[in-house]
């Protein structure tokens, strides 16, 4: 069930901001980005930096790497919004969808390096089961990946076990294709302010 309140509760200012979205864009303000402007002081806009640091904040791991990581999250919350939002991000940040789709298909099969894989199944554990050990982190390090490296995939998993649930318990209204890839491409350019 779809919560409205993400339709109403906007200031004047916040009202003009998303009429201008659509008239640019041609497209709605997703669901997502309506959420951190309603009551910003209280979620928005700690969301927004918090995300920010995570996914465009200085990393060994790409661009494409975390958002590989936010739509394998996703996936495992299933998640239809953010599985589609970070799909479709993740494809045009690698220029490699058929290798996105492949992670999310099949994780062990899939046409990827040895780092990332052991990182996103840490991840897909901790994501399912709410905890990992000491043996799971050492696995990953086994597997090349720095201490630096796997707190970042860690932020990467805290922001989106967060905001799938946001998603799921707001009834974020999925986009199609066309409304996931232009939402994609700001990301791509803006980030997550």
């Amino acid at each position: 069930m779809r919560l409205d309140v993400l339709d109403r509760g906007y200031g004047a200012g916040t009202k003009l901001l998303f009429a201008v979205i659509r008239l640019f864009s041609g497209h709605a303000v997703p669901d997502a980005a309506k959420l951190t402007f309603y009551r910003s002081d209280f979620y928005g806009a700690r969301a927004k930096e918090f995300t920010h640091l995570a996914m465009r904040g200085p990393s060994a791991w790409s661009v494409g790497d975390r958002e590989l990581m936010a739509a394998h999250v996703s996936a495992v919350n299933e998640c239809a919004f953010c599985v589609g939002a970070h799909t479709a991000t993740a494809a045009q940040a690698y220029q490699d969808r058929p290798r996105v789709a492949a992670v999310l298909a099949d994780l062990e099969s899939a046409p990827i390096a040895e780092p990332l894989r052991a990182t996103l199944r840490m991840l897909g554990k901790l994501t399912r089961d709410g905890t990992i050990d000491a043996e799971d982190v050492r696995e990953v390090l086994a597997a090349g990946v720095s201490p630096q490296q796997v707190e970042d995939a860690l932020a990467v998993c805290a922001a989106f076990n967060t905001t799938n649930r946001l998603a799921d318990a707001f009834g974020f209204e999925l986009l199609g294709p066309e409304g996931y890839e232009a939402g994609a491409g700001y990301l791509l350019k803006r980030g997550y302010r």
